[in-house]
């Protein structure tokens, strides 16, 4: 039987587990199984870098957390060794991280997670991962109305230009005219 002592530090993580559910912009559950101490060095860095929280939790800890959040459904994904990375800002990056791990090795698999308040499958988390970052959106985004912009005024001043030719040519004959003194 476990003392007090452990059963208190297990809802106190039960407890932050579910508050940091309901804040997440994002959460994905992996299946983590068939990564070498390497690989999980560079998937831990490469989540920290992006502000991701990541961390393996016993599976009871997360289904009493995903109860108390709101997020039963999640439940049904929590078998074998899983591990649970959360986002309070950029809600594509752990999608996003996760997924090119989980392409690269066989076992280590998306299992689902958590998208604006809802317990979302694997199928939504790797469409999600399959979106381009917010920089690159923006980017296309101000390319996009910034091309016609430009076409614009490339034939504003093609005009100007034209109308010039004719002004240019009569310019120099008034230059070369003697000056009346």
């Amino acid at each position: 039987m476990p003392s007090e002592k452990i059963l208190e530090q297990k809802k106190a993580v039960v407890e932050g587990l579910a508050d940091k559910m309901s804040k997440a912009a994002s959460a994905v559950l992996v299946k983590y199984e068939g990564i070498t101490v390497a690989q999980d060095t560079a998937l831990r860095k490469s989540l920290r870098e992006a502000g991701v929280e990541y961390a393996v939790i016993k599976n009871t800890l997360i289904g009493k957390a995903a109860d108390i959040a709101g997020f039963g459904d999640l439940k049904s994904e929590l078998n074998g060794m899983n591990a649970f990375a959360i986002s309070f800002e950029d809600p594509i990056a752990p999608a996003k991280i996760l997924k090119e791990y989980a392409d690269k090795i066989e076992t280590f698999e998306i299992r689902g997670g958590l998208l604006d308040g809802a317990v979302v499958n694997a199928a939504t988390v790797n469409e999600l991962a399959d979106i381009p970052n917010k920089e690159t959106l923006i980017a296309k985004f101000l390319g996009s109305i910034q091309s016609p912009l430009y076409k614009f005024a490339y034939v504003l001043q093609a005009i100007i230009d034209k109308e010039n030719e004719g002004k240019e040519e009569a310019a120099p004959e008034a230059a070369e005219a003697p000056a009346a003194e």
